[in-house]
């Protein structure tokens, strides 16, 4: 078989050079079909096969194959209990009196499952655009282990990323991830991929359209970022964000963090971020990274409330029922009921069921409803000193943009209104 340094040589002899089929054989000691085929191909192209393969103890039981495979694509069968090749032969000879060899069998599935393979194409990343999702890892926490959930959300144009960890995966910490990784950005990204999380998606609708939760649309409305969503199972939509969360827990939480709470987790999280930050700030991917903090959104001037709003009504013993959000105690989503004074308007749910209320005249017989608020301390958006900056909701260049320009020079250009 000729190399592919022939064909580059006959090629450019027959194109540049303008010879002939037969001045070109002559001068490479080849055959004139093979200067053809030459012209055909830029590399050698390999043995091709004009006529399909005959197998003439399979040719009647290919249908009965392909009805195995496409039944094994269902959705309810298990991954790990389809049929192999193996499996398919064995009920071809005992079932259906098949009388050929493995190999015969074993080539055509291979065939058949490579010709219907899902192909990937790959993904066009523009700046300003990110991915969330959540990662699950084990922790020591003040000598337990526990299972604790960490926010991931990334950039793909720069591949910068922001984690933070939370006991676990709830609406709370939903949007305080949110808010924290603004923060830490200095900006808004234009649209965020989601999977098709109860966190953001309360229903999906016949047409295929996702009827947002309350909370999530609030959220979207107070910082005016698009939501786009994957389809159901697929995870290459978001690989981005797929591949950070595992990157973040295997090298991040390897080997187990020991830790006496988890804000001293999210301080060491924070400064692998940074380390990321300065890392991209400072190589090649300086301009990628550039670009994507041009095309944030600046952040609102008002500050978003990271908590869950839910209407409730006060008993006639003045007393509240609800979720208590207690993330130091075992059941995080026991109900407990809190003893309310008076008559108010707004009850806030904290951690250690401590009551925040705002008093209200009374003005009928019947308590009034009440408006309440779980949150856990420390779940409140706080902007992130990052060199240049105090507060990430100030108007400017604030965050991961004051950051790198401090550190590598690079100059933080807002975008035109």
């Amino acid at each position: 078989m000729y190399g592919v340094e022939l064909y580059a040589a006959v090629r450019l002899a027959v194109v540049e050079e303008g010879l002939s089929h037969r001045e070109a054989a002559r001068r490479f000691g080849i055959d004139r079909r093979t200067v053809k085929k030459m012209l055909r191909y830029s590399a050698p192209p390999g043995y091709r096969r004009t006529k399909p393969v005959r197998r003439p103890k399979l040719e009647g039981f290919t249908g009965i194959i392909d009805a195995i495979l496409e039944a094994d694509r269902a959705p309810d069968v298990p991954r790990e209990q389809r049929h192999t090749a193996h499996r398919i032969f064995e009920q071809l000879r005992d079932e259906h009196g098949f009388t050929g060899g493995y190999t015969i069998v074993k080539d055509y599935v291979r065939s058949r499952r490579r010709s219907s393979r899902e192909a990937f194409v790959p993904l066009h990343h523009p700046p300003g655009h990110a991915q969330v999702d959540f990662g699950e890892a084990v922790v020591e926490i003040g000598g337990i282990r526990e299972k604790i959930a960490f926010f991931c959300l990334i950039l793909p144009h720069s591949d910068i990323w922001f984690v933070k960890a939370y006991p676990k995966e709830t609406t709370e910490a939903f949007l305080d991830g949110h808010v924290s990784a603004f923060a830490f950005l200095g900006g808004v990204p234009r649209s965020i991929l989601y999977d098709n999380t109860t966190l953001a998606v309360a229903r999906i609708l016949g047409d295929g359209e996702r009827q947002r939760t309350r909370a999530f649309t609030h959220l979207q409305s107070h910082h005016l970022f698009r939501d786009r969503f994957g389809r159901h199972g697929k995870g290459n939509d978001k690989g981005k964000v797929e591949a950070l969360v595992k990157t973040a827990r295997r090298t991040f939480m390897v080997p187990i963090p020991k830790v006496p709470d988890l804000d001293v987790l999210n301080k060491r999280l924070e400064a692998r971020c940074l380390e990321r930050l300065d890392a991209l700030g400072q190589g090649e991917r300086a301009v990628a990274l550039l670009a994507d903090l041009e095309a944030l959104r600046d952040l609102p001037a008002a500050p978003f409330e990271a908590c869950e709003h839910v209407p409730g009504q006060v008993s006639s013993t003045s007393l509240v029922r609800y979720r208590l959000v207690d993330y130091s105690a075992p059941a995080v989503h026991a109900h407990k009921k809190v003893t309310v004074k008076g008559y108010v308007d707004r009850v806030e749910i904290a951690l250690g069921a401590e009551i925040v209320a705002r008093p209200r005249a009374r003005s009928a017989r019947c308590p009034p409803p009440a408006l309440l608020c779980p949150r856990r301390r420390g779940l409140r958006p706080v902007a992130l000193s990052l060199a240049a900056g105090e507060e990430a909701g100030r108007a400017g260049p604030g965050g991961a943009a004051a950051r790198l320009e401090a550190r590598s020079g690079l100059r933080h250009v807002a975008p035109p209104p």
